[in-house]
C-alpha cells in the first residue's frame, strides 16, 4: 500500500516541482538549514521574513532527515535543485508513513479488502495526493493529526493528547477545533477522564511550549511563540481576510468536492450503511462547519480531513462491491463503483495539467539557466511575482551568478541597470530581458 501512495505522490511531486508563496518560508527554511547550517545571518527569513513568522521545527525535522541524500548530491557536485525534490519527498514520506500507520488500524476495524478501496479512493483523488509533499504548515502538521487520529481509534489517551498538543501548540493552532472535538467526545463517554487531560496534557502543553519558543526565539533572533502570533494575526484580528474571502459554505460545496471529486456521491451512502463510520465523520464535519465561520478560506486548511471522509465511500464501495453477484441492478452499482474512480483520475489529471501553469517564475529560472549557461558575469533580479510563484533558493544552482529580490525598484533606474538579465511580468508572463 505504501508503495502505491509513494508512487502516485512522486508523480504529483515530478510533474509540480516548484512551489508557491504559501510554502516559501518553509522550503527556504530547510534550503538554509541544509546549506548555511549554524550560519543563521545568512538565512532568508531575516531579509524576507513573510507577514507572520513561522516555526522552524518541521523544516528542521525534515531536514535532519533529507541531510544524507543532501550530503551526496553536495559530493556528486550535482545541482542543487535536486535537493528540492529530496526535502518534499522527505516531507510527503513523513506523511504516507504516518497514514499506513492510520491505515492499519482502519484495516483491523473494517477489514483487509475494505482497505483496498480505501487506498485506492485515496490515491485517485487529486488534492490530498497533490499537497502531501508541499511544504506548508498545514502539511508538516498533517503527520502528527494521522497520529492522533490512529490513537483516537485506538483510544490510547496519552499518545492522542502528545500527538494532538504537537500540532496544535507547534504548526496549526487551529487543529485546537478539530482535535478537541474528538477530546470532548472522550470526556463525554468516558474514554477518557479530567485527571488523565490534566495529566497528559499540561506537561505535554508545557513542554511544546517551551521547545518551540526556545528553538524558533534562536533562529529569529527574538523572543517569540510562532504559532502565537499566527493565532492572533489570522483569528483575533482577523487579518487573514485581507488575503480573500469566501462564503459561508464554500468548503461544503466548492472545496470538499473537488478534493473528493466523484466519491462525494457515495459519502452519503457510506454513512447509510456502516453506523461505525458516523462516529468517525461527524467531528471532522463538525471542525469544517465551525472553520468556516472564518471568512479566509483555502482548501489546504481542511487537508486533515479528506481521509476521514473517504472512509465511509470506501465502505460504500466496498459493499456495493461485495454484493454485485446478486442481482444484475447490484452488478450494475459495481460497474459505477468501478467508474467512479476512472472519474476520479480523469479529474485529477485535468487538475495536475492546470497545476503544471501555475509556476511561472519556476519555470522562467529553468529557462534562465538554459539559456545563459555559459555566460559568467551573470547578475538576475528575481521580482517579487517570479519569487512567489516557484523561484526558491534551490533553483539558484549557479554559484558564480548574482541572484537579488531587491523589491521596490523604479523601471528605469540606474540600479535596473546594473542586472544583466530581469525577471519580471509586463503583461501576460514571465519575461526575460
Amino acid at each position: 500500500m505504501l508503495q502505491i501512495l509513494s508512487i502516485v505522490a512522486a508523480a504529483h511531486l515530478v510533474y509540480c516541482p516548484f512551489t508557491k508563496v504559501e510554502e516559501s518560508f518553509n522550503l527556504q527554511a530547510m534550503h538554509d538549514i541544509l546549506y548555511h547550517r549554524f550560519n543563521l545571518s545568512q538565512y532568508d527569513h531575516h531579509e524576507f521574513p513573510g507577514v507572520v513568522p513561522r516555526t522552524f521545527i518541521g523544516p528542521l525535522f525534515v531536514s535532519i532527515l533529507a541531510s544524507p541524500a543532501v550530503f551526496i548530491f553536495q559530493i556528486l557536485s550535482l545541482s542543487k535543485f535536486w535537493s528540492q525534490y529530496i526535502v518534499r519527498g522527505t516531507l510527503a514520506l513523513c506523511v504516507l508513513v504516518s497514514f499506513n500507520i492510520l491505515s492499519k488500524t482502519l484495516e483491523k476495524l473494517f477489514g483487509q479488502k475494505w482497505l483496498q478501496w480505501f487506498v485506492a479512493v485515496t490515491v485517485t483523488q487529486s488534492h490530498f495526493m497533490f499537497y502531501l509533499s508541499r511544504p506548508l504548515p498545514n502539511i508538516f502538521a498533517l503527520p502528527l493529526v494521522l497520529l492522533a487520529l490512529n490513537s483516537w481509534l485506538k483510544n490510547e489517551n496519552r499518545n492522542f493528547i502528545l500527538f494532538s498538543g504537537a500540532a496544535i501548540i507547534i504548526f496549526r493552532a487551529e487543529l485546537a477545533l478539530f482535535l478537541g472535538i474528538l477530546l470532548l467526545y472522550d470526556l463525554y463517554h468516558k474514554r477518557l477522564s479530567v485527571k488523565q487531560l490534566f495529566q497528559y496534557g499540561i506537561p505535554a502543553g508545557l513542554g511544546f511550549l517551551g521547545m518551540t519558543v526556545v528553538i524558533d526565539s534562536i533562529f529569529w533572533n527574538r523572543p517569540l511563540w510562532p504559532e502565537g502570533e499566527v493565532l492572533w494575526f489570522n483569528t483575533i484580528l482577523n487579518k487573514s481576510s485581507e488575503y480573500g474571502t469566501s462564503p459561508f459554505l464554500w468548503y461544503f460545496y466548492s472545496a470538499i468536492p473537488r478534493g473528493m471529486a466523484a466519491s462525494v456521491f457515495l459519502l452519503p451512502l457510506g454513512l447509510y450503511l456502516d453506523e461505525r463510520v458516523r462516529k468517525i465523520i461527524v467531528p471532522a464535519v463538525l471542525f469544517v462547519f465551525l472553520y468556516s465561520f472564518l471568512p479566509h478560506k483555502e482548501l489546504r486548511f481542511i487537508i486533515y480531513v479528506f481521509p476521514v471522509l473517504n472512509i465511509p465511500v470506501a465502505t460504500a464501495c466496498y459493499r456495493l462491491w461485495e454484493n454485485r453477484g446478486k442481482s444484475l441492478f447490484q452488478y450494475l452499482l459495481s460497474i459505477g463503483v468501478l467508474g467512479h474512480l476512472v472519474v476520479n483520475v480523469m479529474f485529477t489529471l485535468l487538475l495536475l495539467c492546470i497545476s503544471g501553469t501555475n509556476y511561472p517564475g519556476g519555470t522562467a529560472i529553468s529557462h534562465l539557466h538554459r539559456l545563459a549557461r555559459d555566460e559568467v558575469h551573470v547578475n538576475v533580479h528575481i521580482s517579487n511575482l517570479a519569487a512567489q510563484t516557484g523561484v526558491s533558493r534551490f533553483t539558484q544552482i549557479n554559484d558564480n551568478w548574482t541572484y537579488s529580490k531587491t523589491e521596490n525598484l523604479l523601471p528605469g533606474s540606474q540600479q535596473m541597470y546594473e542586472y544583466t538579465h530581469i525577471m519580471q511580468k509586463p503583461r501576460a508572463n514571465f519575461h526575460l530581458t
